[in-house]
């Protein structure tokens, strides 16, 4: 399992059309009116890694297992949505349960769509996102803290939902000052403290050099992670075949289709790793957080492997593919004898050796 990252934008901004190119299905409805994704839509997409590939070719493994990713696209937010405004904002509960969130912002004009607001203005979009995620989290604490409630809660955890809730009152996102304090927030899944990538639609013509709206929002957001999407691209690239997505790729000058670029920035965004494991009877790419311990990788394939975890035998991708296997591998001295301080690098090929 890799990460799951929701979308969230205002009506008629593209999520739909993003969520369907991304997944390449077409289970969102995509029309020119506000509030037609109604129930949430979710999908789940494979991250191919070319080193993995590989690694399945030079083990003859039966089954080759990717990771992956699941996108949530929910309906729209409009302003006053805390409220009861539009569709109100009780689908937000859908996403709080996701690792990331795509701000997914309109920067193109287009006679043909209409825009919720009747003008295009990116960051004032993103603003109402804000607010109303802020507001939504308000209302979470609020309840957290009503009486019947809050003498369940330790005393710690009253201080840490009272500053949390100055925090919000103020107009600003959760701020997390510890693990401790992360742990405890994230059970009530909080909005505003997960990690964002602000994502502008943009149009074919801006894709490369970006325009006055895409301008406007690095200004404005110099801080998040921005990238720009042509959702209505990366639905045509989703619908061709592996030949013709790269002439086509070629063509309008595009080096990195949209998920790809989202793969990325989500993985450096939540400090994401990958090692494998590879046999005859499969390979498999496996999630994890940076400077990860070997027992604890060990758990992501089962929980048994963590507590009864005695060694991981260890060698590079670039060793393995190099020399072919990974007894060739133990032959040239390339294969390492791990124990439980060390921390997996990205791009390990893994054998765990653990107690019955």
């Amino acid at each position: 399992m890799g990460f799951k990252c929701g979308i969230v934008g205002l009506p008629n901004v593209g999520k739909s059309t993003l969520f369907n190119a991304l997944t390449a299905s077409k289970n969102a409805e995509a029309a020119n009116f506000p509030f037609c994704t109604i129930d949430p839509n979710i999908g789940i997409v494979d991250v191919i890694d070319k080193r993995l590939d590989q690694l399945s070719k030079l083990s003859i493994s039966k089954k080759k297992i990717y990771t992956n990713i699941t996108f949530v696209d929910i309906a729209g937010l409009v302003k006053g949505a805390s409220k009861g405004e539009g569709l109100g904002n009780k689908f937000l509960s859908h996403i709080r349960e996701v690792d990331a969130i795509v701000h997914l912002v309109r920067c193109f004009e287009s006679e043909k769509i209409t825009h919720v607001n009747s003008k295009i203005n990116p960051v004032e979009d993103l603003e109402t996102i804000k607010t109303e995620i802020i507001l939504s989290d308000l209302d979470i604490i609020q309840k957290k803290l009503e009486k019947g409630k809050k003498k369940l809660l330790k005393e710690n955890e009253v201080y840490i939902l009272e500053e949390k809730l100055n925090q919000l009152n103020a107009g600003n996102v959760v701020d997390v000052k510890n693990e401790d304090e992360k742990k405890f927030l994230s059970s009530l899944g909080l909005l505003s403290m997960k990690p964002k990538i602000v994502v502008c639609n943009v149009d074919e013509d801006s894709l490369s050099k970006g325009n006055q709206f895409t301008e406007q929002v690095k200004k404005n957001y110099s801080n998040e992670k921005v990238i720009s999407i042509c959702a209505d691209i990366e639905d045509q690239i989703m619908g061709l075949d592996k030949n013709e997505r790269e002439n086509f790729m070629k063509d309008i000058g595009l080096s990195k289709t949209g998920l790809n670029q989202l793969i990325k920035e989500g993985y450096d965004l939540l400090n994401l790793d990958t090692f494998f494991t590879s046999g005859p009877e499969e390979s498999r790419a496996w999630t994890i957080e940076k400077n990860t311990l070997a027992p604890k990788a060990a758990g992501v394939i089962h929980t048994d492997f963590e507590k009864n975890f005695i060694r991981a035998e260890a060698v590079t991708c670039e060793d393995f593919i190099k020399f072919g296997s990974a007894e060739k591998c133990k032959e040239n001295g390339k294969l390492r004898i791990e124990g439980k301080d060390y921390i997996v690098k990205d791009g390990d090929v893994l054998y765990f050796r653990v107690n019955p």
